[in-house]
């Protein structure tokens, strides 16, 4: 698999329903990393024409994984994102995150900060997506399906 840092690379199709070829991203554990993540997969998303309202909701699904990823997981961290249809025809996007597994310690925000001040990732990722998982390995990938109503 060929993974970028900047521009998306076509890959070949995964046999799970895709409509179109998986962008990959390797993303640096850093705290820039969810803008970055962001800033890559808006590209994608509005080639692929999905709507405002859709690319608004994969944005925010995009932001929370990668953080999540950064704050509470070892390198190396990943974005991947493929093109999807529903039966009935709406596209949407797959977005999954792959990291190294937990981390031993928090990352830097989330030590540094009260405990009501975060933890409301996966809650914001399950009322935007219509699925979401974890499959966990030597490696963690965290993944949701988001799709135009």
């Amino acid at each position: 698999m060929t993974v970028t840092d900047e521009r998306p690379t076509r890959l070949a199709s995964a046999p799970a329903r895709p409509v179109g070829d998986e962008y990959v991203w390797a993303l640096a554990s850093q705290q820039t990393a969810p803008a970055a993540a962001r800033h890559a997969a808006r590209l994608v998303l509005a080639r692929w024409g999905l709507d405002e309202d859709t690319v608004y909701d994969a944005m925010l699904v995009v932001s929370e994984l990668v953080t999540n990823a950064v704050e509470h997981a070892l390198p190396p961290i990943a974005l991947h994102l493929q093109l999807t249809r529903t039966p009935d025809g709406r596209p949407g996007a797959h977005i999954s995150v792959t990291d190294g597994g937990p981390a031993p310690a928090p990352g830097p925000w989330t030590s540094t900060c009260a405990p009501d001040e975060h933890g409301r990732g996966r809650t914001v990722v399950s009322a935007l997506a219509t699925h979401t998982g974890t499959q966990s390995g030597p490696t963690t990938a965290r993944w949701a399906t988001v799709n135009e109503i």
